[in-house]
């Protein structure tokens, strides 16, 4: 799969929640391996925060970005809305302090992206693949976010509130495609009792009816209930029953719960890198959802590349005889077994290392270790599979070392290791040459890493 952007720009304008200034953001094509990312035109030098995790500098009411004196706030639906789609990158310019919160919810956005459309870029999406289970708690208010190993990007999302309105709520998400129909376009909530606390506070100051749910889940005196429509410059209005006040009804029973999983896929979208995991959360907010993203982050950063996922028990892509059709080597000089991943520019094999491989007894006879050049030798096999397997008669070709860079080794390869070998192209093919990177992991770890480029050549 590769990186996407968007084909042109857009522009959504409205008011922000917190300032209640009138604010404009347009959405920008950006190119590869840039992100997400937002410019603040309305400051000097227009200061560009990246949208990650560890510039997160605020979680009260929602997701805040900073970076030295700028910073944006309200990000979270605008960052639900790329992810959702599958945009890699992106550069939102906005004129104010957050993003205008228009409906309370991302449909808006979901629309513009629908109509904009999008670009395929050449680099491919970088994904950061779940293999373990992490979670994070909080045990002052009982949050817990978990992530498991899946083959894509799922949520679940249960909520609970001291409310005789708003019971125990759960909301899910398996499949990113169903964003439009079933999460956009929930709205943001807050409850009447926390308004007047919220605007001493200097928050939601753009909030109303027809961008926030509101919940009178408490009675409160009239004379409160007259000081918070005068702060939010509206009508004074009796409540008489506890309820949902707002004049448009719920568009699901369960729409809190459903605008808390925006959140959470909005503040998933900061790790930086699109994710194959399944997250589930209990009593989610953005705090808890940012100590999550930054323990994530943590691993991204220190993860230089992610070994490849191997399940024994699936078929392979080209199994040995196919693999002898392909390349000319043959014992005992034949050094991979299988090939469990290929497309046009990367493949991965698989070599298991046995006590029985011929260079052993000679390297060495009391503590066998495989040669580090073979290990190389290897990695080449696979790449002389990747790029042969797409010509119409690969047999009446061979491939040849033209030179080897950057050679590392990281640890021993000893009988009994499985060989994992992830070969990528780095460039085009050109005038018969490729160049290859190429990675050999045993478990997640890396034991060798090279680029070589190599000749293809037709046989005589």
């Amino acid at each position: 799969m590769n990186q996407l952007t968007l084909k042109e720009s857009f522009t959504v304008s409205g008011k922000g929640l917190h300032s209640g200034l009138d604010i404009k953001a347009v959405f920008n094509p950006a190119p590869e391996n840039h992100g997400y990312k937002f410019r603040r035109v309305d400051l000097p030098g227009e200061p560009v925060i990246d949208a990650l995790a560890e510039n997160v500098v605020d979680t009260r009411r929602g997701t805040v970005l900073g970076k030295n004196d700028a910073s944006v706030s309200t990000v979270e639906h605008a960052l639900a809305a790329l992810y959702a789609a599958g945009v890699d990158n992106c550069l939102i310019d906005v004129d104010g302090p957050e993003m205008p919160i228009l409906d309370g919810s991302a449909q808006i956005y979901v629309g513009e992206l629908e109509r904009v459309g999008l670009e395929e870029q050449n680099a491919d999406k970088d994904f950061y693949i779940i293999k373990e289970k992490m979670r994070v708690r909080d045990e002052e208010t009982g949050s817990v976010v978990t992530i498991y190993p899946d083959d894509s990007f799922s949520v679940e999302v249960m909520v609970e509130y001291n409310s005789s309105v708003i019971p125990n709520q759960f909301a899910m998400l398996d499949d990113l495609a169903d964003f439009k129909t079933d999460v956009a376009s929930a709205r943001t909530f807050v409850f009447v009792r926390e308004i007047e606390q919220l605007m001493d506070y200097g928050l939601i100051r753009g909030g109303d009816l027809d961008n926030a749910i509101v919940i009178y889940d408490q009675e409160i005196p009239q004379e409160s209930i007259d000081k918070i429509c005068d702060l939010m410059g509206v009508p004074h209005m009796k409540l008489d029953r506890l309820g949902y006040i707002n004049p448009t009804p719920l568009k699901w029973d369960n729409e809190p719960a459903r605008h808390k999983l925006m959140d959470v896929i909005g503040d998933m979208a900061l790790i930086g890198r699109p994710l194959k995991g399944r997250v589930v959360a209990e009593r989610p907010g953005h705090s808890i959802n940012n100590k999550f993203t930054r323990m994530l982050r943590k691993a991204v950063k220190h993860t230089e590349v992610q070994s490849p996922v191997y399940n024994p028990n699936i078929e392979p892509v080209i199994d040995i005889n196919g693999i002898r059709r392909l390349i000319p080597h043959r014992y005992p000089f034949l050094l991979i077994d299988k090939v469990i991943e290929l497309d046009r520019k990367h493949a991965v094999a698989v070599k298991n290392v046995t006590v029985n491989e011929p260079f052993f007894p000679g390297h060495f006879p009391q503590e066998p270790v495989m040669p580090g050049v073979l290990q190389v030798e290897a990695m080449a096999q696979a790449a002389g599979v990747l790029v042969l397997n797409f010509l119409e008669e690969p047999e009446k070709y061979s491939t040849y070392f033209l030179k080897i860079d950057n050679v590392k080794f990281r640890q021993k390869v000893v009988p009994g290791n499985t060989l994992l070998l992830h070969v990528q192209l780095m460039t085009e093919i050109r005038r018969g040459c490729a160049v290859v990177k190429g990675y050999a992991f045993v478990g997640e770890k890396i034991a060798c890493e090279a680029e070589f480029m190599a000749q293809i050549i037709k046989n005589k």
